[in-house]
């Protein structure tokens, strides 16, 4: 650490997904908060409240990584927790104490980190001026500027050692994994081109895919740009967004692929597009169906299925993940959950929409809240999620019935302020062994404990390892 701490700070991308914001907000709408919590509306500032069947079993704060918290990565007894300024390993044998194992600095937003045996995968989506863990931020129209994949070697988990880079198109936001026996295989997903930008060039409408051999990481390289979105013209074929659809975001890439590899199915999330695909051959995925929805989703964020693959739940960011939007005047189909039955077989395969879901918990108007990062609770015959929605807090809810989901558990504190909002509350909230782990933004590592006969079957699947956008087939893998 002590050589790295020269590294300068990470910076966001400045576009739609997951862009932290802070301002003030109106006299009257501070009103508004003050008076929620005197009433009891809302928890007061960083208050804890939970539903009945939610125990917080620990809270660790950050500590040499000051940036913004990020995903989460599970293997064996290790919790692997990306931040804007690097990543963070947590052994959490002893769920109600974990303890920290490392922290490494390593600057270059958003940090979306993976695990697959012994490498460690981090998403670099900030022009940075090396690909270095000491680089410094520089313009994205300087061509030497890099953004890409960071790979580490994690086999031994108190000294990762960063082993390969490869740069990519416009970056990396996210990136997810398809494991292979002797390869990794991750489509990396960016977005926002600009004709500025040397290395980020329009039209940028697929993914990266790079293959990393287990055995020589360093040889890690691109080994295609898939077009999902083909179509005439120097923005593709996704979506158009605004002024033909106003309100929703233009496609120019994905936010974030799901893939569910015992199916060879992919869901991606792709701005203003959902898309369902077909990764028999990881090399060349090949799209199924496509669906918008240009009345309620403004930034299709993250898919997840349900343990038959017969559904996709697909989530809207609506202001970036920065913005108030867990309130009366947004309402309950706007920056919530997209519920899709997955109709037909194989190339027939459609996506046909049944229901929104949204927390029913309104929050303040100093609250970023949306629907974000969550994962299937493991319950054979039930639909079961749980979610991050920033400070809206951890919901826990029930899509068995996807025309009538309902919420079954939840976890919030209190906003951050009642005058200014500022960005805070869960990134991602994860079911892993029996336990809830989420990343908060601001507060940092929190452990739950869920009691309730509805999820406790979930208790007694044990997995070796968890990506969530590399869904495991949970019952296959119960060992």
């Amino acid at each position: 650490m002590a050589t790295m701490l020269m590294a300068g700070p990470a910076t966001a991308t400045p576009d739609p997904g997951d862009a932290p914001a802070r301002g003030k907000v109106s006299s009257a709408q501070a009103a508004e908060a003050r008076a929620a919590i005197q009433s009891g509306e809302i928890p007061g500032v960083d208050e804890i409240v939970h539903s009945s069947n939610i125990e917080h079993l620990a809270n660790i704060p950050k500590d040499a990584l000051p940036g913004t918290n990020s995903d989460l990565a599970f293997q064996g007894r290790y919790a692997f927790a990306g931040n804007y300024d690097g990543f963070r390993i947590f052994d959490i044998s002893n769920p109600k104490s974990p303890k920290t194992v490392a922290q490494v600095l390593c600057p270059g937003s958003q940090n979306d980190i993976s695990v697959s045996g012994d490498l460690l995968f981090l998403s670099t989506d900030s022009s940075r001026s090396d690909n270095s863990c000491a680089s410094t931020t520089q313009p994205a129209s300087v061509k030497e500027s890099w953004e890409g994949m960071k790979i580490f070697d994690i086999s031994d988990v108190r000294n990762p050692r960063y082993v390969a880079a490869v740069e990519t198109a416009c970056g990396s936001h996210t990136n997810t994994l398809v494991p292979k026996k002797r390869d990794v295989y991750i489509y990396v997903s960016s977005y926002s081109p600009n004709a500025a930008f040397p290395d980020c060039q329009p039209p940028h409408d697929g993914i990266s895919v790079i293959k990393v051999p287990r055995k020589a990481p360093e040889k890690a390289a691109l080994v295609g740009f898939p077009v999902l979105f083909p179509g005439e013209g120097p923005d593709g074929g996704g979506n158009p967004g605004g002024p033909t659809n106003p309100g929703v975001s233009k496609t120019t890439g994905c936010h974030d692929i799901t893939v569910l590899p015992e199916k060879d199915l992919a869901a991606g999330a792709c701005m203003g597009d959902g898309i369902l695909f077909d990764i028999k051959d990881p090399e060349r995925p090949r799209v199924i169906d496509r669906v918008q929805d240009n009345v309620n989703f403004a930034f299709w964020h993250s898919a997840t299925f349900n343990q038959k693959a017969d559904k996709v739940v697909f989530t809207d960011e609506l202001g970036g993940g920065g913005a108030a939007t867990c309130n009366a005047e947004v309402g309950p189909n706007r920056g919530a959950d997209g519920i899709y039955d997955i109709v037909g077989k194989g190339k027939k395969s459609k996506l046909v929409f049944r229901s929104y879901f949204k927390i029913p918990r309104h929050q303040a108007d100093t609250e970023n809240c949306v629907a974000h990062n969550g994962s299937l609770i493991p319950v054979k015959g039930k639909d079961i999620m749980v979610q991050a929605w920033y400070q809206g807090g951890i919901s826990v809810w029930d899509f068995t019935d996807s025309r009538k989901p309902k919420e079954i558990a939840y976890f919030e504190r209190g906003p951050l302020s009642a005058t200014t909002i500022a960005t805070g509350g869960s990134w991602s909230a994860y079911y892993y062994n029996g336990y809830i782990y989420s990343n908060d933004i601001a507060k940092g590592f929190d452990v739950l404990k869920l009691s309730d006969r509805r999820t406790d079957p979930a208790k007694r699947i044990r997995m070796d390892e968890l990506n969530v956008q590399t869904q495991p087939d949970y019952f296959d893998f119960d060992h």
